[in-house]
């Protein structure tokens, strides 16, 4: 079964991370792991890097009560989640986190306080978590609402292509609509090819329940149109290149003007559900 890692604070702002990583494992029925960190770092090990995660105090909070308060979010839900306890240890207090998910939840930031993450900030140590991982990472909203449709911001390039996969895939799935945005930047039959050539099309056809496509306005203001209870889904990069400080123009307006949570494909992710 496919699963996704979520490091859990046990905080109110914690609260509604966990309750959107949980409605995301329902709605896709995978499996949900749960680290509660017992120190202020840890490791990941990825196949051409090791990444090593700093995190805020606030992630020490109330450790007594943390294990419960999970694991009461998650029955609620209807959600058995198992909780990580590290086997290996890089230093006495850094643990190493296995790697073998589907998918990891991140805040836009895990290494500040609450109070100084702004709508549009991604945190350097979440780029590098995308920039290396093999899974999509879940980027939540800063509280929990339940998404009933999907959509897509598709540019035409590998990044858009490999987004775009992954959310037939949960379309699949679930059986939620699936809707497309594309701000018109090349001839309109640019994008037909890239979805022909990606091996997408007849999937497409059968899938998509709205292609939205703006020739002329604003990007920022057509954002407008994509629905306010959509899982958002983008590359993380531009053209096949990860840029260390920007994801690209368009992914920072993304994230500077919707509240939707998005699912963010680094350069390394793969598309993997398998279909029920």
């Amino acid at each position: 079964m496919e699963n996704l890692l979520h490091v859990f604070r046990n905080t109110p702002l914690g609260r509604e991370t966990l309750m959107q990583s949980i409605h995301f494992c329902r709605t896709l029925d995978i499996g949900l792991d749960i680290y509660i960190p017992d120190a202020l770092s840890f490791m990941m090990y990825f196949d051409d890097e090791a990444v090593q995660i700093d995190l805020d105090r606030s992630y020490l909070y109330e450790p007594d009560t943390a294990v419960e308060h999970a694991r009461s979010l998650a029955k609620a839900a209807g959600v058995i989640p198992r909780f990580i306890n590290p086997k290996y240890r890089t230093a006495r207090d850094l643990p190493d986190i296995p790697t073998y998910f589907q998918f990891m939840c991140c805040p836009r930031s895990i290494s500040d306080l609450s109070s100084k993450i702004g709508l549009g900030y991604i945190g350097p140590k979440v780029r590098r978590i995308m920039q290396s991982a093999p899974f999509p990472v879940l980027m939540t909203a800063q509280v929990f609402k339940a998404w009933n449709s999907i959509m897509v911001l598709f540019g035409g390039s590998e990044s858009a292509c490999n987004a775009l996969e992954f959310g037939l895939q949960i379309a699949e799935r679930t059986g939620l609509p699936l809707d497309l945005f594309t701000q018109l930047e090349q001839e309109e039959f640019y994008y037909y090819e890239q979805i022909h050539d990606a091996g997408l099309e007849k999937t497409l056809s059968e899938r998509v329940r709205h292609w939205h496509q703006f020739e002329t306005g604003v990007f920022a203001e057509n954002l407008y149109h994509v629905p306010h209870d959509a899982l958002v889904l983008s590359g993380a990069y531009h053209h096949g290149l990860f840029k260390q400080m920007l994801f690209g123009s368009k992914l920072e307006t993304v994230q500077t003007t919707l509240t939707n949570p998005m699912l963010v494909s680094g350069p390394r992710s793969m598309a993997s559900l398998t279909v029920h």
